[in-house]
């Protein structure tokens, strides 16, 4: 599969203001703590940070949970610079890896958690389903992936809010997003017990977080 990649913010010459314009416009540590909180991580679990972006989520997870092992996948190299810097910067010894969503460099049933936030409004549908179905396949049976992104508006004020997301992102990738599709795409890449948990109102629209787990072996 070819995708255009997209970087955060959608432009290069943003990537610097990517974390304070997070931070100020998504609620960024309300919505990243109750995912957190949501995946309940343990001792021992291995954890994927998926398109970990500056690696803000990558720290708060290792941050909860010391006894995790966490590794950030991104496919820019420039935003993994950021984030290595950031958690050398934190102290953290942490791993992370150059790669597209679609073609990951691990194995079957490698990850005990994958997490994701603000990601999949980047891709097209066709590469929301290729990565779902990649993020199912390394992940061990039993196991679950937790998701933060842009979801179907709460209200009419949160649906124009959105329209500046729209307008820097494309109308396109986000659309199924704005739609509330998310869920019905990981129930057809073979996931089972998809649900949204929570929403959050955020100046620029509603962030849902979504959880779905990948069924043991034999059974759904």
């Amino acid at each position: 599969m070819t995708e255009r990649y997209i970087p955060a913010l959608s432009y290069r010459w943003l990537t610097p203001l990517y974390d304070p314009l997070v931070a100020w416009t998504t609620r960024e540590r309300a919505f990243k703590s109750a995912l957190l909180e949501q995946a309940r991580l343990r001792v021992g679990d291995r954890v994927l940070d998926l398109a970990c972006g500056t690696a803000t989520l990558t720290i708060a997870a290792q941050r909860a949970q010391p006894g995790a092992a966490i590794t950030g996948l991104d496919g820019d190299p420039a935003i993994l610079a950021r984030a290595r810097a950031k958690a050398a910067q934190a102290g953290l010894d942490l791993r992370f890896d150059e790669a597209k969503s679609d073609r990951m460099p691990y194995t079957d049933g490698s990850f005990d958690v994958v997490l994701s936030s603000l990601f999949f409004h980047h891709l097209n549908r066709d590469a929301k389903r290729a990565t779902l179905r990649e993020v199912h396949r390394v992940l061990r049976p039993g196991s679950w992936l937790h998701v933060a992104d842009w979801g179907r508006a709460a209200n009419p004020l949160m649906r124009g809010a959105f329209l500046l997301v729209q307008l820097l992102d494309g109308f396109e990738t986000t659309a199924d997003n704005v739609a509330g599709l998310l869920p019905r795409f990981m129930t057809d890449c073979g996931f089972v017990d998809v649900g949204e948990a929570r929403r959050f109102a955020t100046p620029l629209g509603t962030i849902a977080l979504y959880c779905a787990r990948k069924p043991a072996q034999g059974r759904p």
